[in-house]
């Protein structure tokens, strides 16, 4: 089963993305305040702020294709605002996929 074959898939995709950038990020902060670089966070900011909201987005199509509730769809939204934790939920979301396509 591809990653980008199915909504679940893509989600699943964009938020290791999102995560990585989200880490890398925080790095750039270091490096901005720690580093007195200026210009650390501009790039790497703009193309996490553009992960995020593809996530949020490709989130709610992950909701709707997958039946979810809010509450675990916010849930999963949490997991987002810490780093590493998106890596942790990677495996049931592998399985919500199989799920779905199962039921599908």
């Amino acid at each position: 089963m591809s990653l980008i074959t199915s909504p679940i898939g893509k989600f699943r995709l964009i938020s290791i993305l999102e995560n990585l950038s989200w880490i890398y990020l925080i790095y750039c902060c270091y490096l901005k305040y720690a580093q007195g670089d200026v210009d650390a966070v501009s790039t790497p900011g703009r193309i996490h702020g553009a992960l995020f909201c593809l996530y949020c987005l490709l989130l709610l199509i992950a909701m709707i294709d997958a039946k979810w509730s809010i509450l675990r769809a916010s849930l999963i939204f949490l997991t987002s605002l810490f780093p590493f934790v998106p890596f942790f939920i990677e495996p049931w979301l592998k399985r919500e996929q199989q799920r779905v396509a199962s039921n599908n």
